[in-house]
């Protein structure tokens, strides 16, 4: 079976198991967009956007050239607004567990970050390296180019192995699917193998990838995953606007370096995450 056929069959049996007309619903997200929609939501009850967005926010400093200084201001920022959780290179996990001992504010991590073309062996090692240093949540890329060649099973398999790690310390997984790289179809399937290798969420972008977090990939990903399992939008996410928006089309955790400005504290980062 040719790539273009395997990737067919398995959207085909996915949309078919989800009871999901992909083609249908991505006409209906588009038109609400079209037409100015910033509510999309499924499943019959519209999504409530908070008042607070501070709990929905992983703040987020990615930056290669970030320094020790930058990570102990975002710890202190996080610790501050009561965000989610921060999210840092695993270079410096440590020294944010240490910085937010006691606060309540998990440090996540990312793994195979940004390409997700490391092996499965690799992630999984940088996954427990990561969890040793403190880390409870992992922000994982999934093998992009193993998609795109119809490779599912190992996409599933590198996605699972590093859930697995994960759930050795009862820590999160999500799932980067970096959705700029990818068609709708690929979009689905990945989305449903993440599902089924029991990963807590999927993930739009790095925010270093083409593109970024959109309404209309968000309701698609919340569509093909179902209520139960979490979205997190990330990459370009720069206002309270824009975090209400992809709140609600359906994610529940939104990825932001720009988390101060978003909740009315001043300016912060660019970089996505």
């Amino acid at each position: 079976m040719n790539r273009q056929s395997l990737v067919e069959t398995v959207t085909r049996e996915v949309l078919q198991a989800l009871r999901f007309d992909m083609a249908q619903t991505g006409d209906k997200v588009r038109e609400a967009v079209a037409n100015g929609a910033d509510r999309v939501a499924f499943h019959g009850e519209p999504a409530d956007v908070p008042l607070d967005l501070a709990a929905y926010i992983d703040h987020t400093k990615l930056a290669p050239d970030a320094t020790a200084d930058d990570i102990d201001r975002l710890c202190a920022e996080a610790a501050r607004h009561g965000f989610a959780s921060v999210c840092v290179n695993p270079t410096w996990v440590r020294r944010a567990a240490e910085a937010l001992r006691g606060t309540g504010v998990p440090v996540c991590t990312v793994i195979g970050f940004p390409l997700g073309a490391a092996t499965t062996e690799i992630k999984a090692m940088e996954a427990r390296k990561a969890l040793r240093d403190g880390a409870r949540e992992l922000d994982m890329v999934i093998n992009i180019g193993a998609l795109k060649s119809g490779r599912t099973d190992t996409v599933y398999n590198d996605i699972a192995k590093v859930v697995d790690a994960a759930r050795e310390t009862g820590a999160v997984c999500k799932v980067i699917l970096e959705t700029g790289l990818l068609t709708d179809e690929e979009k689905v399937v990945a989305s449903s193998l993440a599902k089924r290798a029991k990963a807590d969420f999927v993930k739009t972008s790095t925010g270093f990838g083409h593109g970024g977090a959109t309404v209309y990939d968000v309701a698609l990903m919340r569509e093909t995953v179902g209520p139960d399992m979490g979205v997190k939008a990330s990459g370009g996410v720069k206002t309270a606007g824009d975090a209400e928006d992809l709140i609600a089309a359906g994610a529940d955790r939104i990825g932001a370096s720009a988390g101060v400005r978003i909740v009315g504290g001043g300016d912060d980062g660019d970089e996505g995450g």
